[in-house]
């Protein structure tokens, strides 16, 4: 069949919606209409190559939509069906089995390879031209794609479908940093370095789990404030103040839990300095390949503080967005409040926007 999608043809390039043509689906997979999808930081730095994804390709991995085909081998969905898509994993590696399939073995193909196992893409061009698809398992800047089932999340016949989408990524790798990863105790106390939608996702969830002490650090005071709005009990302007101070200032001796969604380094230094004794320190911001940290050793071996590195909340998509819907439904989780919703033609001011600062959450609807 032929559809509408966004494609990426080259670095900081805009994004082209031309017509392509979409292949049957294979028997392990599901072919979606795409009613809306989340754009992601993970989507801009793609486009512009910080990865070497192959161009030109559908990016978008933050979809929800309503099942349309479904694939001999599938089961558990039915055409009607309406699903929330994550990211994409081999289910057989040892970390797949052992309940981390973020942390697949074969994560990078999964998701990075935009095509099959076989090498075929489920889009081409108008003259035959392959297209890559497959991006996170889903590539759903498209209005229909073909997705890897076994990353397919079913919500119930109700469910907001406009909203949904960025629970696949950006919502999901925030709060599930805070609640999978970091798993901080009520009346504990945490810094957010990065007030974007991962930042305040790990805010709404460290509110949710009971945190008494949520200390958001950003450079632009609109959002800090923003960040109160919604909860956060201090902000620190780190342009204006040193935040690893301001922190030891606010708790007396340090965090007990930290989250950088930034990847900017700089700022991971202040994160792990931040910490107090045995304090545990999340990074889920994305870095180019081969960027360093300054980590100071000497002075942190005495603090016994853990520091990890966390893909996609190092969640289990069908337990976890569910539970974060359900969250929301309890007025517990108010993610709604991050986002903005923009038309398909409106895809590449809504990249601009995101990238600004003038939208946090950004979500297409077609």
């Amino acid at each position: 069949m032929k559809t509408r999608a966004a494609i990426s043809k080259a670095p900081h390039e805009p994004l082209v919606i031309e017509e392509v043509e979409v292949d049957e689906p294979r028997s392990d997979e599901v072919r979606v209409r795409v009613v809306a999808s989340g754009i992601c930081h993970t989507d801009a730095i793609i486009r512009d190559q910080w990865y070497p994804v192959p161009q030109p390709v559908v990016l978008g991995h933050e979809g929800a939509g309503i099942v349309e085909q479904v694939g001999a081998e599938v089961t558990g969905l039915e055409v009607g069906d309406k699903v929330v898509l994550g990211p994409s994993f081999c289910g057989q590696c040892e970390q797949c089995l052992s309940g981390h399939p973020m942390y697949c073995t074969n994560f990078y193909d999964q998701n990075f390879g935009v095509r099959r196992t076989d090498g075929s893409t489920a889009f081409s061009a108008a003259d035959g031209t392959p297209v890559g698809s497959h991006f996170f398992g889903q590539s759903s800047f498209a209005e229909h794609t073909n997705v890897v089932a076994r990353s397919i999340v079913k919500v119930a016949d109700d469910a907001p479908l406009d909203l949904l989408g960025p629970l696949g990524c950006g919502i999901m790798t925030g709060a599930g940093a805070v609640l999978n990863v970091l798993r901080p105790e009520a009346g504990g106390s945490i810094a957010v370095f990065g007030t974007g939608a991962v930042g305040m996702a790990g805010m709404l969830a460290a509110k949710a789990a009971g945190v008494s002490t949520i200390i958001m650090v950003d450079i632009v005071d609109e959002r800090l404030k923003f960040a109160e709005e919604l909860g956060a009990t201090h902000v620190v302007n780190s342009q204006s103040a040193d935040p690893v101070e301001a922190i030891k200032d606010i708790t007396g001796a340090g965090v007990d839990y930290a989250l950088d969604t930034t990847g900017v380094p700089a700022v991971f230094s202040q994160m792990t300095k931040s910490l107090g004794i045995r304090g545990h320190g999340a990074l889920v911001g994305a870095a180019k390949l081969g960027t360093e940290a300054q980590f100071d050793i000497g002075t942190l071996l005495l603090s016994g503080i853990n520091v990890s590195m966390v893909i996609e909340g190092d969640a289990v998509p069908k337990e976890f967005i569910p539970r974060l819907i359900s969250l929301h439904q309890q007025g517990l989780f108010p993610f709604d409040k991050l986002t903005k919703t923009y038309g398909f033609d409106e895809i590449n001011t809504a990249f601009d926007d995101s990238a600004k600062g003038a939208t946090l959450k950004p979500i297409i609807t077609y």
